[in-house]
């Protein structure tokens, strides 16, 4: 590859990340995302008292510590939440250029395919990215400004300090951006198959929903590790002491397959797009 050749894929990389960004769109998705924590607190913060042991995981300790806020919130928006904002953003990739007209100008040289299409899918994971880091965030501090924070209590029973807590939000909220990597090709690829990008959003957030569900099937139990939403939830593990990384890295391989494997169907069909029809 030149030097010319590089410094054009990162311009254009550049350039879209900074389209990605000022989106209202994307805007749109992370307030929505943000409000999600911010609705627990409020809640938790105006009822009188929450019964142990109904609702989501931690929301009884919310008042206890603010934290638990985050971790709450977190668990709450990986089902549906997360996969749909991530559906929208990875379905409108390559149909949002081809129904707006404008793929066929992107595809100039030195530009290429392959290298929009690389371009393309590095935008979605840099929304991935930003996605549970925004309700990890937004938790954290919601709760600290509604509720006391102290030491936070471990799965394992162990004690941590608020700084070592909000390491572990970190990581939860890196462990669910590693987990929609493979939901984001999926999504790639659906876009290279459509002009309608409303389509391909749509697909996107119905095999991410399937998915589950065919998970929480007892006789479908050897296909589960093999779906991608398998692993979504095992960021318990990140709340022991010490942490156990073996989710971490199962989860991290898995992904690495849908990417490989969605990835290379994406290539597939958007080398040999019509996309003058």
């Amino acid at each position: 590859m030149s030097a010319r050749q590089r410094g054009a894929g990162l311009s254009l990389l550049r350039s879209e990340l900074r389209l990605l960004m000022v989106r209202r769109r994307t805007w749109a998705l992370l307030l929505a995302l943000a409000a999600i924590p911010v609705l627990i607190a409020v809640a938790v913060r105006i009822s009188s008292a929450v019964p142990a042991g109904r609702g989501p995981a931690f929301l009884d300790r919310i008042t206890q510590n603010g934290l638990f806020v985050a971790f709450t919130a977190m668990l709450v928006s990986v089902p549906l939440f997360l996969p749909l904002t991530v559906g929208v953003v990875a379905g409108d990739t390559i149909a949002g250029e081809a129904n707006l007209g404008t793929l066929r100008y992107l595809l100039v040289a030195p530009t290429g395919r392959v290298r929009l299409l690389l371009v393309k899918y590095a935008a979605a994971l840099a929304f991935c990215l930003a996605a549970p880091f925004t309700v990890g965030l937004v938790g954290a501090a919601i709760g600290a400004a509604l509720f006391p924070v102290g030491p936070v209590t471990l799965l394992s029973g162990d004690l941590i300090e608020p700084p070592e807590a909000a390491l572990r939000i970190l990581l939860i909220a890196a462990y669910l951006a590693v987990s929609l990597a493979g939901l984001s090709a999926v999504g790639l690829f659906l876009s290279t198959l459509t002009v309608v990008p409303v389509g391909a959003m749509a697909a996107t957030v119905v095999v991410s929903v399937v998915s589950q569900v065919l998970d929480q099937l007892p006789q479908l139990e050897w296909l589960h590790p093999w779906l991608f939403s398998h692993y979504w939830l095992g960021f318990g593990d990140l709340l022991r002491q010490p942490v156990l990384w073996d989710s971490f890295v199962d989860n991290a391989w898995l992904q690495a397959g849908y990417v490989a494997v969605f990835g290379a169907l994406a290539y597939g069909r958007f080398v040999t797009k019509d996309i003058l029809s």
